[in-house]
């Protein structure tokens, strides 16, 4: 028997009809099979008598058949895994398996890239199992050798060119080693190695094809593993981030208090679930607040506060609780509003100073019997006065530095009485800094005119802080969100009963 392209028939005589339907059904039997992957095969003509070459070409292309039926079948287990486990390393242990499978080789490594820049055998398969021991100790000894120094990583081409070589080197001429990169991102994540012990085991591109296809289901693997960890840290730091508000709301007031001759209004609105605005209404003495009395007693002077902590997100939030606590402790001392903003600089500055964050705040102390308006200011956003009398509209500011600036900051106090009609705004600079989708900001100025009209047509605190609010998300668009925190507090006198 000699290797030979498949004969043509020869010329038969007219008692001979059955080769004209063998040639038909030969091209019936190739074309039907010119789609399936084909390695080229020498066909060995058979000179027995009475075989015919339909049936050997029959037997051959059935060959194919079941050899392409049991690849996508490995294939297509392999999807199934992929998308049925959960554990990555449940279904890293099969890769070598049908690696080496589809590649008809003796066995198969992966090998995986760790982001410290060490090497890993994950896995091997050796359809004889007494290799393994072998090639997974020779892979170990390399990979340690070549990262003892220097870490390996996806973008030094170099060292993962001499790894390869390393590794053949020691197996070959006697084994033959054939490398797929695992590559993700465009950054290599890994290797998954067949080899064979025949030496003449051809490398077809066929088989790098499929090895390939066993490579980018690895990789799409670890791609997910990765998401899904990234996943759970998210929603860990989801569940942190909604307990942080939810007792950042708890810390600011439930409901405004009622103060005697007083009508109030606050809202305060984050940019993100954890800001630094703050604001506070803050009774003169523990004695006025009873559980009897909501808000506390209405005829004794109260503080009304507002703040803010530069930046935004947690790191504001830490600090505006800090402030909160540490300016509640302070306001029961007794002190005037300027001592008030200058002992709290002095103990804030040590903590602020380290974080390099500062807080603006507006301090004022309203007493109900006289209607007297006292505040100091460190640098805060001045409030605006609306004065019903005249229908004008005042800063309420004083001189005064950043808290936690300079450690021997001096603050100024002043101090206003109202009247019936007269209203107060408290706001923070998530007002005047709102932008629109040209980048213009909405500024003092547009609030001033908002507020006059707000102080013209609405007829309760509520009112204007609701027009207020919708003013600047107008301004803004409707689709569009601030990128910054907003608090605002309105004030009103009432008339006297």
């Amino acid at each position: 028997m000699t290797a030979a392209p498949l004969p043509r028939p020869p010329y038969e005589p007219e008692d001979r009809p059955s080769n004209s339907s063998d040639r038909e059904e030969i091209s019936t039997l190739i074309n039907e099979n010119s789609a399936a992957i084909i390695p080229p095969v020498i066909i060995e003509a058979d000179t027995t008598p009475g075989v015919s070459p339909v049936l050997a070409l029959k037997e051959l292309l059935a060959c194919w058949h079941r050899e392409q039926n049991k690849i996508q079948d490995l294939l297509g287990s392999l999807s199934f895994a992929l998308r049925s486990f959960n554990n990555l390393n449940q279904f890293l242990e099969l890769i070598p398996l049908v690696a080496s499978r589809v590649t008809d080789s003796d066995g198969a490594a992966l090998v995986l890239f760790k982001p410290n820049g060490q090497i890993k055998l994950l896995r091997e398969h050796c359809l004889d199992g007494h290799a393994c021991p072998d090639i997974r100790a020779a892979i170990e000894a390399i990979a340690h050798k070549m990262t003892q120094n220097f870490p390996l990583t996806s973008g030094n081409s170099s060292l993962l060119a001499k790894f390869d070589y390393q590794i053949k080197s020691y197996f070959e001429p006697q084994v033959q080693l054939f490398a797929i990169p695992i590559l993700l991102k465009n950054s290599e994540r890994g290797r998954l190695y067949v080899f064979s012990n025949d030496p003449e085991y051809a490398w077809t591109p066929t088989k790098q094809k499929l090895m390939r296809l066993v490579a980018d289901q690895t990789a799409v693997a670890i791609e997910n593993d990765e998401l899904t960890a990234e996943l759970r840290k998210k929603e860990r730091l989801d569940r942190e981030l909604e307990i942080g508000s939810e007792i950042q709301r708890q810390l600011f007031p439930r409901h405004c208090p009622k103060i005697q001759g007083l009508e109030l209004a606050a809202r305060c609105k984050t940019a993100n679930r954890v800001g630094g605005d703050y604001y506070d209404f803050i009774p003169s003495s523990h004695d006025q607040i009873s559980p009897k009395q909501h808000g506390g007693n209405p005829g004794g002077v109260w503080s009304v506060v507002i703040g803010d902590v530069m930046g935004k997100g947690v790191p504001a939030g830490l600090i505006m609780t800090m402030t909160r606590g540490m300016l509640r402790a302070e306001v029961h001392n007794g002190h005037s509003p300027a001592k008030i903003l200058q002992h709290l600089n002095r103990v804030m500055y040590t903590d602020l100073e380290n974080s390099n964050r500062f807080v603006t705040l507006f301090y004022s102390e309203y007493d109900p019997q006289t209607r007297f308006l006292s505040y100091s200011n460190a640098a805060h956003n001045p409030p605006l006065l609306w004065q019903a009398s005249t229908q004008t509209i005042q800063r309420l500011d004083t001189l005064g530095m950043l808290i936690g600036l300079d450690v021997d900051s001096q603050y100024q106090e002043d101090r206003i009485q109202l009247h019936p009609g007269d209203r107060v705004i408290y706001y923070t600079d998530g007002f005047t800094d709102a932008a629109n989708a040209h980048g213009d900001r909405f500024d003092e100025e547009n609030l001033i005119e908002a507020f006059r009209w707000a102080c013209l047509h609405c007829p309760t605190p509520q009112a204007t802080l609701d027009y207020l609010f919708d003013k600047v998300q107008k301004f803004i668009g409707a689709s569009h969100y601030n990128s910054d925190d907003m608090t605002l507090i309105v004030m009103q006198v009432q008339e006297a009963n």
